[in-house]
């Protein structure tokens, strides 16, 4: 470690006083202007997480579904997944330094972790469409060659690609060719051998309207959409030729405001969907014939790609345990439609993405959703195996589900959450099942919800247990919510800390929008009580208009 090269390159990149981030499922996020010395040093510590996994680290610069005035930063780690928890911590510490105790920090982790700096590290980057970006960028790889380290800049990605491409890389090739070109290949070689099979008159082929956030997204699906054309034609809106990333548009604009994006036209009962900003979130929505906008969430997704593996899974005989994995914020008509309609085991884990992948693991194949639209599906290696190997042996038409198994296994994105990789999937299901749009809509109708904020002194004082479904402290403010819960019809409501921000976020959910509202307002006045309120007391969301 050349400890001079790293002091004389890191004046270069100073740390504003007093400024502290932390890295979260996102990684760290703010405003573009503050991340300078945070990206170089994230280039140091993904060159010292290469030498201690000897494996290729990815780096990838975007803000997601942030404005674009934001921009941010996240590793990912061997297999393509986030970062591991104490390595967050590192990062952490590393980005808080102080200028002057950088180095030591430095040291420290790679003492911690037992790092051998004679060890060869290579790191991949990636970065979004952002102005920033680039400049941004440039400041990683100061940090990785300062440290030593070997590095490939793929210049524009969405965040799933730099995932996917780490993954091959650290795989010698199995997982695929560890090139956006060899990315295209894969999903769509799958996507088209997967509608083959779907029984549409003639060369009908069927068209999607995609709203890409002005984002990286548009770019990529437009070099992408020769690959599959023949199977699905794509009209892009919101590609950044003339407006704003995530402005107005976006998955995260659609699903927030309940809303098509601006720049859209839409026709009545025309299938659409919206990426965010990086492309690995995706919402779908349609008009119908009384102009009523439908949107169609993760949870959706969810249950409508699980049950058709779970109906595959029943074709080819095969008693693969199946189990979706959703958060306290999907929607309990999804949840009950799940489980005592479809019968597919249903589990919760904490908000945030890194959970869920986690729960997902457990099983032979795990389907999880945010209900913002961030999701995919994980199969055991033993369950891949087994679904390769019946694609061969069986007959006829369980062979031609175990084949159609084996093309949702390559088609799918495993090792992140990715919007088109999703939309493909989606399309390919819909084709296969024959479902326009409404009748997937129709599957089960949401529960009226709503989500409020509080203002509170220190969110440290909201403890919850039970994938934060159930608080702890406050003593008497689980007492409250429950009693305030028992006075609507199908209702349910559950209130956990931001991670980010003091405030307290409240969730509702009951038989009409008009009894949710209520508890949501209910509830919310009871953590002002109990939880240390600040500012003006919460107001119902029908005076906010």
């Amino acid at each position: 470690m050349d400890l001079d090269a790293i002091t004389k390159c890191s004046s270069l990149h100073v740390k504003p006083s007093g400024l502290i981030l932390q890295y979260g499922t996102a990684g760290f996020r703010t405003k573009a202007e503050h991340l300078d010395h945070v990206m170089f040093r994230m280039g140091l510590l993904a060159v010292l997480r290469s030498k201690q996994s000897k494996s290729t680290i990815g780096v990838m610069v975007t803000a997601s579904h942030n404005p674009e005035e934001d921009n941010g930063v996240k590793l990912v780690d061997p297999l393509g997944d986030m970062l591991a928890p104490s390595w967050e911590e590192h990062a952490t510490c590393l980005t808080n330094a102080e200028q002057q105790n950088m180095l030591r920090v430095l040291m420290d982790i790679s003492e911690k972790e037992a790092v051998n700096l004679q060890q060869d590290a290579f790191v991949v980057i990636g970065r979004d469409t952002r102005p920033s970006s680039e400049k941004l960028s440039q400041s990683v790889i100061d940090g990785v060659t300062a440290l030593g380290g070997q590095f490939h800049d793929y210049g524009l990605l969405t965040t799933p690609q730099l995932h996917y491409l780490v993954c091959c890389r650290n795989t010698s090739g199995q997982y695929g060719k560890a090139t956006v070109e060899g990315y295209y290949q894969k999903l769509s070689r799958a996507f088209l051998e997967l509608t083959k099979q779907a029984s549409c008159s003639g060369d009908e082929r069927r068209s999607l309207q995609v709203d890409c956030a002005n984002g990286v997204g548009a770019l990529k699906l437009r070099e992408m959409e020769r690959y599959f054309s023949q199977g699905l034609s794509v009209q892009l809106f919101n590609d950044g030729t003339k407006g704003k990333l995530n402005f107005q548009c976006g998955a995260d604009f659609v699903k927030s405001h309940q809303k098509p994006p601006q720049g859209m036209e839409m026709k009545c009962n025309e299938r659409c969907c919206s990426f965010d900003g990086d492309a690995d979130r995706i919402v779908y929505y349609y008009h119908d014939t009384d102009g009523h906008f439908h949107l169609i969430d993760g949870d959706k997704i969810a249950t409508l790609i699980s049950s058709f593996l779970k109906e595959l899974l029943l074709e080819i005989g095969e008693n693969l345990n199946i189990g979706v994995i959703q958060t306290a914020y999907a929607n309990g008509s999804s949840t009950r439609y799940l489980e005592e309609v479809m019968k597919v085991p249903v589990y919760c884990t904490k908000t945030g993405v890194k959970h869920l992948h986690h729960k997902a693991r457990e099983f032979d194949i795990g389907v999880y959703f945010e209900a913002n639209g961030h999701g995919t599906v994980l199969f055991s290696k033993a369950a891949e195996t087994k679904i390769r190997q019946l694609a061969k042996d069986l007959e006829d038409n369980k062979r031609k589900a175990a084949k159609m198994l084996e093309n949702i296994i390559d088609l799918i994105n495993q090792a992140a959450g990715d919007a088109i990789s999703d939309m493909l999937v989606i399309e390919a299901i819909l084709a296969l099942k024959g479902l326009t749009i409404q009748q997937w809509d129709a599957f089960y109708t949401d529960l009226p919800q709503r989500q409020v904020k509080v203002k509170v002194a220190d969110r440290q004082v909201i403890s919850t247990t039970d994938a934060e479904r159930q608080v702890v402290t406050p003593p008497g403010l689980q007492e409250a919510v429950n009693n305030l819960v028992k006075k609507y019809r199908l209702s349910r409501a559950f209130v956990r800390p931001s991670g980010t921000e003091d405030i307290v976020r409240v969730y509702a959910e009951a038989d009409s929008q008009e009894s949710a509202d209520s508890l949501a307002h209910e509830v919310s006045l009871a953590v002002f009580q109990l939880a240390g309120g600040i500012g003006e007391r919460p107001h119902r969301a029908s005076e906010d208009k």
